[in-house]
């Protein structure tokens, strides 16, 4: 699962990054402990602007026909294996699709004496986790929100602390993966035929301990 991460990256660098247009304007502050219902960047294509954009949504996907933004607190984590067939996932998995950049993310691990231990996964340049994006309105409110895929564990030093990892984009992926096409029948197969990458660089970390562990769906 992916319950807790990090982004270093300025608005304006991200902008620059994707080719997209920077929306945050100064409204986005580095963490490096990014934790559900927070605000943290994304970048998705808009279709009012017909371009890619950078901009806040809260963390923790609320459907539309949702009752109470609060659901969003445990949707966080949308599996791959089944996204495109679940009620809440598969119209965004459809037609509303993010990328999400991250330096990297935690996992924790249980320790023999009692207790957990974090630990950081991260690579050269960071990693862009593959997420979608929806709309919750309510009257004059309307919130920005998205989820972030997982999948399998991929490489011996992520399966050793937890069986499912983001589901990490390469960049010659993002095009499509954003894309302008409602995805066709049988696209959730082939991007699960697709593994994440599986070479980590791992370390034990404080960063994120100082905050309770989240649940939820991953």
């Amino acid at each position: 699962m992916c319950g807790r991460y990090a982004n270093s990256k300025s608005s304006p660098s991200m902008a620059a990054l994707f080719d997209a247009e920077d929306l945050i304007a100064g409204a986005w502050t580095p963490s490096f402990n990014i934790a559900p219902t927070v605000q943290a960047p994304v970048v998705r294509r808009s279709k009012s602007r017909e371009e890619r954009v950078v901009e806040l949504a809260r963390w923790g996907l609320v459907p539309p026909w949702a009752s109470d933004p609060a659901i969003g607190a445990r949707m966080f984590n949308a599996r791959i294996e089944t996204v495109a067939s679940s009620r809440a996932y598969k119209r965004p998995f459809a037609t509303r699709r993010a990328l999400v950049p991250a330096d990297g993310w935690y996992e924790w691990r249980k320790l023999p004496g009692g207790g957990k231990q974090p630990y950081f996964f991260t690579r050269p340049g960071g990693v862009v986790f593959a997420g979608l994006w929806d709309t919750w309105k309510d009257g004059d409110l309307t919130l920005l929100t998205f989820t972030v895929l997982t999948c399998p564990a991929m490489g011996e030093a992520m399966e050793t602390i937890h069986d499912r990892m983001p589901y990490v984009l390469p960049p010659e992926r993002f095009t499509a993966w954003l894309g302008r096409r409602t995805p066709t029948r049988g696209s959730s197969s082939r991007v699960r035929s697709r593994p994440c990458p599986g070479t980590w660089r791992s370390g034990r970390s404080a960063a994120a301990s100082a905050a309770p562990r989240t649940t939820g769906r991953n």
